[in-house]
């Protein structure tokens, strides 16, 4: 009897758990068009809605602090409509703990769902700019990152930690991935900032149109002996680890150092454990599709996850452990 009950108990738990995605509504809240967060975050949203765990739409933004503004102001628990976010793990951090200047008096209540794949902080130059270090951006015309996303964030707090003031640039540009090639390729900026994974399709693309006007795609090296990127290595401990970009991504001379970041997939707090759950195992049951969508996805593996449970400043959501869990890979 006990046991034919428990096998009721888990039945019911799993009509509960259909209901419950089968009337919800979940939006995924990426980045811009040319970043493989929209890309990624797209992809998440047809998996979703494909195999029926639940009806997803994604959604462009600028990216990371917008995604955590989204996840507080927009997600409504009484109609059921969570917003789902990629983000930045230092933007992550610093508007659920509230010391991000937007969530100062109201942080994100935010869990993480996976971890996604490092991103690579990048200041994409060209061979003609005469930049070869952080410290050469100065009295340059440079992009930080389109308002609101994850890269600003990283961007406007490498250069305080090297000293630089964006109001001392020649022309201070807030652009997006797509404008920044743009700019870039056209001669009006001589440097950007961009936070994404490898590669990122839209410097690719860079990279040939540079080659048809005479030019050559260059990486400012970020070497952690470099002081800016030491104070900046030391304000956010456990954020940010020293790797080098290859060569062969991007088809440069040598191999660039610089800071990756591992991406996080992320829920508001109040998503019903059933529902973190099943949108959890249906992505880790269809990543051959993830990953032959987007490259950098390669990264996103269950163990991968796995390794970060319990460890990360952001707690992960219990419906997500619940599936690593019966994977076997967390305790």
């Amino acid at each position: 009897m006990k046991k034919l009950a428990l096998v009721g108990m888990l039945v019911m738990g799993l009509f509960i758990g259909q209901a419950q995605a089968q009337s919800a509504k979940v939006l995924v809240a990426t980045g811009g068009i040319g970043g493989v967060y929209y890309y990624y975050g797209t992809q998440v949203a047809e998996i979703l809605t494909k195999n029926n765990a639940v009806q997803a739409t994604a959604i462009q933004t600028a990216a990371s602090v917008d995604n955590m503004l989204l996840i507080r102001d927009k997600t409504d628990s009484d109609k059921k409509t969570y917003f789902l976010a990629t983000v930045l793990p230092d933007t992550a951090y610093f508007t659920v703990t509230g010391k991000h200047e937007k969530f100062g008096e109201k942080p994100v209540k935010a869990n993480i769902l996976w971890m996604m794949y490092p991103n690579y902080l990048h200041v994409v130059t060209t061979n003609q700019s005469g930049i070869k270090n952080l410290a050469d951006l100065r009295d340059k015309r440079v992009s930080t990152g389109a308002p609101g996303s994850g890269t600003e964030f990283t961007a406007l707090n490498l250069l305080k930690a090297a000293g630089i003031n964006p109001q001392d640039f020649k022309k201070w540009e807030k652009l997006g991935a797509k404008e920044s090639d743009e700019a870039l390729a056209n001669g009006t900026i001589d440097a950007y900032f961009w936070s994404g994974g490898l590669p990122t399709g839209s410097i690719v693309e860079l990279a040939n149109t540079l080659k048809r006007k005479g030019m050559n795609l260059a990486l400012v090296p970020l070497p952690k002996t470099d002081p800016g990127v030491a104070a900046f290595m030391e304000e956010f401990k456990g954020l940010a680890d020293p790797t080098l970009i290859s060569k062969d991504v991007y088809g440069l001379t040598d191999d660039v150092p610089t800071l990756a970041f591992w991406n996080m997939f992320v829920g508001p707090e109040n998503l019903p454990e059933d529902l973190a759950y099943t949108i959890t195992k249906t992505v880790f049951e269809n990543l051959d599709t993830l990953h032959a969508s987007v490259k950098p996805s390669k990264d996103t593996t269950a163990e991968n996850t796995a390794r970060f449970v319990g460890t990360t400043a952001i707690p992960f959501h219990p419906g997500a452990v619940r599936y690593f869990k019966e994977k076997g890979l967390v305790k």
